[in-house]
């Protein structure tokens, strides 16, 4: 038998490649010489880049940017394809991880910024890379990539034409009257950008960055109108400046509206997650010829198919009628949805009552064991 394991993070519980690990680990005890292809995956959010460079066999870059709150931190990317393709999550140095509870509120999320993205992405560009994919989960900015624009170089001024030098947060775009691209980074021409995110929001109005995402950032209702409002100038600014109607476009809110700062300010595509790491993973290959498919998350339910990691696996494996299990540590409302979609069966790893303490730490034990008695009854066929 041979076996395509591809599932995302569970997350805080394990990673992706640690998933995979205890995947096989089961696999094995039941069918000792099947045929075993680790694939760890990712949306485009956190884990992404570990996702790719295991898979690649790459390896990391270590830089000091600017965190969300202007303070000097330790963030790392990957390259992977001989060096030629940087992998970056924005979240590395514009997460919400970087900021505690307390520190998640109206003050702050007018001025996280972006900065930190882009001085990963001059990084990438200074070691030569032609590809670079950003994964846009997890920010704790509503910017609009106005940070990360002044990183790649270019400038913007107030209505006194005076370069606003400070780096700009949601709460300062309305301060912006004119921008100046004559110094941005030259090497951004040369190099494709893939967007890797499964969010379709746009940057301004009730379904953007600022209401969808503003609240989880530590923006209370006033801050939300405002930091709205702020974007919807900066879009009017980006189209008088750059001829670039962004305001509206699926994706552009994402990250705080970051994917609208790629999208202006670089070639960038926006392109679904899976579908980015799937490809660069070459996984449609390694499907194609196998008998059944692994996948897996740490929470399933309708929602999975709205772009999440197993919907992605199991649209592939549908393609050539390969059966797909997708493990997760719980199953949701909706599941039923999901079996026109390619997935063969769920499966909860946990075996008994207990608190999430405890299944976050049994994870790698309660895969290991749901897969060996899921192969267990295959074999018996």
């Amino acid at each position: 038998m041979k076996y395509i394991l591809a599932p995302d993070s569970f997350k805080d519980s394990m990673s992706a490649r640690e998933v995979c690990q205890a995947m096989e680990k089961g696999i094995r005890k039941a069918d000792p010489n099947s045929e075993i292809i680790a694939v760890p995956m990712a949306d485009g959010g956190e884990g992404t880049t570990a996702a790719l460079v295991d898979s690649q066999n790459g390896h990391y870059i270590t830089e000091e940017v600017f965190d969300p709150l202007n303070n000097k931190v330790t963030a790392t990317y990957g390259l992977i394809n001989n060096e030629k393709t940087a992998i970056i999550e924005m979240a590395a140095s514009s997460g919400l991880t970087f900021l505690t509870k307390k520190e998640r509120n109206p003050d702050n999320i007018k001025i996280a910024n972006t900065y930190g993205v882009g001085q990963l992405i001059n990084s990438a560009l200074k070691k030569g890379v032609n590809k670079i994919i950003i994964g846009l989960g997890g920010s704790a900015t509503n910017d609009g990539g106005a940070g990360m624009a002044q990183a790649l170089g270019v400038k913007f001024f107030d209505k006194n034409q005076q370069l606003i030098s400070h780096h700009l947060g949601g709460g300062d775009l309305d301060k912006i009257a004119s921008l100046d691209l004559s110094k941005i980074n030259p090497a951004l021409k040369q190099v494709e950008f893939i967007i890797a995110s499964d969010v379709t929001n746009p940057l301004i109005g009730p379904t953007g960055a600022s209401f969808t995402f503003g609240k989880q950032k530590g923006a209370d209702k006033v801050t939300q109108e405002l930091l709205d409002q702020n974007l919807a100038h900066y879009a009017q600014i980006i189209k008088k400046e750059t001829n670039k109607d962004i305001a509206l476009l699926p994706g552009a809110g994402a990250a705080g509206g970051l994917g609208a700062g790629l999208l202006s300010f670089t070639n960038a595509q926006l392109i679904p997650g899976v579908q980015v790491v799937a490809k660069e993973s070459h996984l449609e290959d390694k499907i194609k010829n196998a008998d059944i498919v692994f996948t897996g998350e740490g929470g399933t339910d309708f929602q999975t198919k709205y772009g999440k990691t197993p919907f992605g696996v199991a649209q592939i494996s549908k393609k050539y009628q390969i059966p797909v299990i997708s493990l997760a540590g719980t199953l949701g409302k909706g599941i039923e949805q999901l079996y026109s979609y390619g997935f063969t069966a769920f499966f909860s790893i946990i075996d008994r009552p207990c608190s999430l303490e405890e299944a976050l730490i049994n994870g790698p034990e309660n895969v290991s064991r749901t897969c060996e008695n899921i192969v267990r009854l295959l074999l018996q066929k």
